[in-house]
């Protein structure tokens, strides 16, 4: 079942490997469910169904024109959730897709999952505003929105995904390859989701959802993470879940999927065996 259709029609290509346990993994703006290959495999060799797909817009997924907000994009989970027979799943979101899980937990109730996850996720509130001191200011995300619309791939790959990855003047955690890698998956998606999603990210205020989690649930945070600032975002999140644990992964960068690839799969295997 490579693919299945949203409730507005849309095509939403999944990648549904092993069997047991249903894990479900949502991926980062701008990639694609690929992002999550080490985890899924080693989740699925440990018994466990790994699930992760392709956010509408991005890699092999359809481009809508539209639906590019929060509660559509819960929605879509709660349609793969139903297309698997997924039940009591773990629900882990990256990056943006902390965003789905939190929306998913408020406005689905939280239905059939039994635990979560957020990591290097933008939950609770990214933007910089009088009661949230912490944020991004928005001139950040306007540098961002005009860096896309100006040339994507010189942005993406020289800029946005240098940073993503801690990528420094002297030394780089990740090589060129991943860098173009990266790039190449980013640009597998349309402009308008692309652009439409960086909005969504941005603005939305997940700090109303945060009560909706009744489930363990793990927050893992780069310390060093300069595309979601740990302070607004993770440590905000684990403070404002009941059931949460806090790790910070100390001087890890947001792409940590990959700098600390191990350690990632390492820790979601050693919380889902509690």
């Amino acid at each position: 079942m490579p693919y299945l259709k949203a409730r507005d029609g849309t095509d939403i290509y999944v990648k549904d490997w092993g069997e047991g346990r249903p894990v479900i993994l949502l991926h980062g703006w701008p990639l694609s469910s690929d992002m999550w290959d080490a985890q899924m495999m080693a989740l699925a060799e440990a018994g466990f169904r790994a699930i992760a797909y392709d956010r509408r817009g991005f890699g092999r997924s359809g481009q809508p024109w539209s639906g590019y907000d929060y509660d559509t994009l819960a929605d879509d989970l709660a349609d793969v959730l139903e297309a698997t027979g997924a039940q009591d799943a773990a629900v882990f979101g990256f990056s943006m897709g902390g965003g789905e899980v939190a929306r998913y937990m408020s406005r689905h109730d939280g239905r059939g999952v039994v635990a979560a996850g957020l990591i290097a996720s933008v939950v609770p509130y990214m933007a910089k505003t009088p009661d949230n001191p912490d944020g991004t200011e928005q001139s950040v995300f306007d540098q961002i929105t005009q860096g896309l619309k100006d040339d994507r791939a010189h942005f993406l790959r020289h800029t946005f995904f240098k940073q993503f990855f801690g990528v420094g003047y002297i030394s780089s955690p990740v090589s060129e390859e991943i860098l173009d890698w990266a790039t190449s998956v980013a640009m597998q998606a349309g402009l308008k989701p692309t652009l439409a999603c960086a909005e969504s990210f941005s603005q939305t205020d997940f700090r109303p959802d945060l009560a909706a989690f009744r489930v363990p649930t793990l927050v893992i945070h780069g310390t060093a993470d300069q595309t979601v600032p740990i302070d607004a975002a993770g440590r905000a999140a684990a403070a404002g879940i009941a059931q949460s644990q806090l790790v910070e992964y100390d001087g890890a960068p947001h792409g940590l999927n990959v700098t600390h690839s191990d350690r990632l799969t390492s820790d979601i295997l050693t919380f889902l065996g509690r």
